[in-house]
């Protein structure tokens, strides 16, 4: 999965401004939270290739399915 786009120096803003952090305590939050999201959160491009890959997948499994069918038909008188 990919980065997603974070703006931490909002977030450390807003945390100091409104939460009452200290400036050292709202970039450390900001820090792991930006690192948190980046190797957990799916991106747009991430959910394509996902899509790719099961539709490739399951096309193939149709094929499959449609040739044993076949094959099964022509077994029967």
């Amino acid at each position: 999965m990919g980065a997603i786009p974070f703006d931490t120096l909002k977030l450390a803003r807003t945390l100091r401004d409104k939460a009452h952090f200290t400036a050292e305590q709202a970039e450390g939050v900001a820090d792991a939270l930006a690192d948190a999201f980046q190797d957990r959160v799916a991106t747009k491009d991430d959910l394509a290739l996902l899509e790719q890959r099961l539709t490739i997948k399951i096309g193939g499994m149709l094929v499959v399915a449609v040739g044993v069918l076949t094959a099964l038909l022509k077994l029967i008188p």
